[in-house]
């Protein structure tokens, strides 16, 4: 079993845990000074490619909540509509006609369009403030800010070689 393969609790056997690809803080199968420059450049690749795959799956994790966030946030669009459709022929029709043994016909009608438009309105408004804070992947934004600055430039590494040559 290889290292990237052990689990966030460590045990190679997963204790009911998926295994978590991670990349290890010491290197427990060779001593330092054993290793071939191949063998280290091999390790290397390996290392970034697990960091890489970790950051992808930290982004989509972090995206598909977000978008979970902005589903539930258009269901309210969804009944803003619903109510606007639907309620405008048959449902506030009786409301119409009862004002209007009190007022003119047309002003029975009309108080029951705006208040069909106010309600349409207030669940319009609910919606854009649940979609509203909908934010960016933070935690991959600072990670990978902060693996930017452990991954050395290539631009310093051709100097040092530059140096000692």
């Amino acid at each position: 079993m290889t290292r990237a393969q052990h689990n966030a609790s460590g045990s190679p056997d997963g204790a009911g845990l998926p295994p978590v690809p991670s990349i290890p803080l010491s290197d427990f199968e060779a001593a330092p000074g054993e290793q071939s420059i191949g063998g280290l450049v091999r390790e290397a690749t390996t290392h970034l490619s697990t960091l890489l795959r970790s950051e992808l799956e930290l982004a989509k994790a972090e995206l598909g909540a977000e978008v979970k966030k902005g589903v539930k946030g258009s269901v309210y669009f969804i009944l803003a509509l619903a109510v606007l459709a639907f309620s405008m022929f048959f449902l506030f029709f009786t409301l119409g006609e009862l004002l209007s043994v009190w007022l003119p016909r047309w002003g029975g009608f009309g108080i029951v369009f705006v208040l069909m438009l106010v309600s349409a309105g207030l669940l319009g408004f609910l919606g854009y403030r649940r979609v509203r804070t909908i934010r960016g992947p933070k935690r991959t934004i600072e990670t990978l800010k902060d693996t930017g600055k452990v991954l050395p430039r290539r631009h310093t590494a051709e100097a040092e070689q530059q140096q000692s040559a």
